[in-house]
This record gives C-alpha cells, sequence and structure tokens, in this order.
C-alpha cells in the first residue's frame, strides 16, 4: 500500500512551492543580521511574516483575513511539511503565532481580537508567555503571581521566570491568581501586561551554548497596574486557557522533531560512509532511522484521526517521542564525532540555530520543556491513556 495526498492537495503543494520560488525566505539577511531571543522582531523577519500573511501563507488554515486561505487539514499538514523540510521560519516570535494569537481568538472580547491579533499576525507587535514561575514550573496551578482587583485596574506582584523573549516583547500573555481561596486550579486568570509597565523589570539569562543568545529571562512584578479590560476570558477562568494554550503549542510539534531526527541522521549517514563505522555504530545508526520512521508513522496516525474529527491519542505521546528521539539522536553523534563534536567551527545540524553538535545536543534538554515536560507528559500517558492510577502523596 502506497500512501499519498489527493490531487486537489498536490496541486496546493504545486502552488506552495512555487510561490516559495518566487518569495525566497530572508536566509542571509537571518545569517548577517541574527535575532536575540524568541520575541526580537528583526526588519528582515518582520517584513518575511507581513509577506506570508499578505499571501495567505502565515496560518494556512484560517481566513485571509488572519493570515491564511481555509486550508485543509491534509493541506495544512502538507504546508507544515514543507515550511519544516526546508528551514524556512514562520515568524520570529512562535509564541505570539501560535499559543497567544489562538488563544485571543478563542477567549478574548471583540476589542482584544481587534486591537491584538491582526498586529501580531503582521509582526507590529511581539509577545511572551508569563507562566513559569520559581515554584510553578511544569505544575502550573502551584503559581503564586497575584493580581488583585481595585476598581476598574488589577495590582500585579510576583515573578515569573524563563521567561522567553521578555526584553525584546511588546506584551505579556500572563497567568495570574486572582483568587488565592479557591482551589488551585480555580482562581487563575489571564491578563495582557505591558511590557513596559512601571514596576515591571526583566533580567536576561544568557545561554551557556551562546552567551550572545538570552532567550529566558526572570520577570518581576511590583504594584503592576493592569486595566481590567486586558483580562483575557472569564475571572478565574485561566486554568482553562492554560489548557488551550498549551494544545495550540503542542499541535504540529512533532513534525519539527521527525525531521530534525532527519537532519541529524543524514549527518550521522555522512559522518558513516567517511569514517567507516563499525557494526556498533551502523547499529546505533539503524535504531535512529528506525525511531524517525516511527515518529512519522505515528504522527500521521494521529492526523488522520484529527482529520474526521476523530480523538488522536497518539498526540499525547509525539511530543515526548519526538523530543527524546532528537536528544538521543544528537548525543549519538556528539558521540560518534570525537573531539570534532565539541569544536564549534565544525558545525553539525543546524536544529535550532547553527553550531556544533555538542552545543546541539546541550540545547535539546530545553527542548523536552516546552509543550509539557517530559515528566508531564508520561503522567498525562499513564493516567489518561493507559488508565493507571495516580501515585499517593
Amino acid at each position: 500500500m502506497r500512501l499519498r495526498f489527493s490531487d486537489e492537495d498536490e496541486a496546493f503543494r504545486a502552488e506552495l512551492l512555487e510561490w516559495l520560488d518566487e518569495q525566497p525566505p530572508p536566509f542571509d539577511e537571518a545569517r548577517a543580521d541574527p535575532r536575540r531571543s524568541s520575541a526580537d522582531q528583526r526588519p528582515w523577519a518582520k517584513r518575511w511574516q507581513q509577506t506570508l500573511f499578505d499571501a495567505g501563507y502565515l496560518v494556512p488554515g484560517w481566513p485571509p483575513e488572519l493570515g491564511g486561505r481555509n486550508a485543509t487539514p491534509a493541506q495544512q499538514m502538507i504546508y507544515f511539511e514543507e515550511f519544516t523540510k526546508r528551514g524556512i521560519p514562520r515568524t520570529a516570535n512562535p509564541q505570539g503565532l501560535s499559543i497567544i494569537t489562538p488563544s485571543i481568538i478563542d477567549y478574548g472580547t471583540p476589542a482584544q481580537r481587534e486591537r491584538y491579533a491582526v498586529p501580531t499576525l503582521r509582526a507590529e507587535i511581539s509577545w511572551c508567555l508569563g507562566m513559569s514561575e520559581p515554584n510553578a514550573g511544569s505544575d502550573l496551578a502551584s503559581l503564586s503571581t497575584k493580581a488583585v482587583l481595585d476598581g476598574d485596574r488589577f495590582i500585579v506582584n510576583g515573578q515569573k521566570v524563563w521567561t522567553s523573549g521578555a526584553q525584546h516583547a511588546d506584551w505579556c500573555f500572563c497567568f495570574v491568581r486572582t483568587d488565592p481561596e479557591a482551589p488551585k486550579h480555580k482562581g487563575i486568570s489571564v491578563l495582557i501586561i505591558d511590557m513596559q509597565s512601571p514596576g515591571l523589570e526583566y533580567r536576561p539569562i544568557a545561554e551557556l551554548t551562546e552567551p550572545t543568545y538570552a532567550d529566558f529571562n526572570e520577570v518581576f512584578f511590583t504594584d503592576v497596574e493592569v486595566p481590567r479590560a486586558n483580562l483575557v476570558g472569564e475571572l478565574n477562568d485561566g486554568w482553562r486557557l492554560s489548557m488551550g494554550s498549551l494544545a495550540h503549542e503542542r499541535a504540529m510539534l512533532w513534525i519539527d522533531y521527525a525531521y530534525n531526527v532527519g537532519d541529524v541522521l543524514e549527518h550521522l549517514v555522512t559522518m558513516g560512509r567517511e569514517r567507516g563505522f563499525d557494526a556498533r555504530q551502523r547499529d546505533l545508526v539503524a535504531s535512529v532511522y528506525i525511531d524517525q520512521q516511527a515518529l512519522q508513522a505515528i504522527g500521521y496516525s494521529g492526523f488522520a484521526k484529527f482529520a474526521k474529527g476523530q480523538a488522536a491519542p497518539e498526540h499525547s505521546i509525539l511530543k515526548l517521542f519526538g523530543s527524546e528521539t532528537l536528544q538521543r539522536a544528537l548525543l549519538i553523534g556528539t558521540e560518534e564525532s570525537g573531539p570534532e563534536g565539541i569544536d564549534v567551527d565544525v558545525l553539525g545540524p543546524k536544529v535550532w540555530r547553527e553550531g556544533a553538535f555538542a552545543q546541539q545536543y546541550l540545547r535539546s534538554f530545553a527542548a523536552t520543556i516546552p509543550g509539557g515536560t517530559s515528566e508531564i507528559q508520561r503522567n498525562i500517558i499513564g493516567e489518561r491513556l493507559l488508565g493507571m492510577p495516580r501515585e499517593p502523596r
């Protein structure tokens, strides 16, 4: 049996590839003027995202007024595959495009959608996501940053950490506790906070693998005033929004993992041909190939169910399997490269940004966190898919 897309879907692919040939992505500009965080909208990044929006290739499944062309689920799959295969960025602010904007469209007021959604899609404003705290990482319900309603404004006090792009973001989509007396899942709300507000301070955290790139930040709130109009959804209904936000984040992560593992695999095969891998090394490479094929097969299986409107339990395991398969493949590449694996002048596969094999392997630990940590994903699989009981505390 040979699986294939329909003629109509393949016509969509041909049209997309023709457009990309006529509108080449700004790869050279990106290398010459690299962004410094995931909210750093460099001029080339803004121009490219606006080009995608105008052509309906920013979020193809959405209507034209939101940067799409009402593409079918299969056509969206083709779109993400082709962009990932070619390493083409859709945006320089992924949390703004893929997490926050869908959340505002789903839960925001008409005024919020008008003020924030399209400007974000057109790269006119950028965002950070205020979820994690020093004592509330994977367990978001334990957050303690509080917002007290005082007339027509909230007063916010507390701290966030690992806030990607906070130093370059215009706005923060921030989860806060608004009812400390309610059960911890029930007293959370979401506020849109101006990153230039008095009393708000951010401190960038440079990366070990690339000190000039600082995506993570600590963010401190001291009596920060936020208009009540910036409340997203209902008061104390933030937990529902958080589940929607993470669902948007996880939706297509597996495609990135599958193609990134494929890139690592190509490097391993080339390395083996040049150096003459022994039986042990060939077995390692074969195991990466098998995992990469399994990842794609599970992804297509889940997608097929999703396209039919059916539940797709595969999506619950793809994030875990994908991130850890990628990490293992990068470890194999680092170890089998020898001294070249830690030489920053010898580039390995470009997974996130350019770097040596060892740099990419170190970065892979961060990839097991967004969209739900590996530990949390194992809990979800055990409890919701396998029906295993919670361990008593």
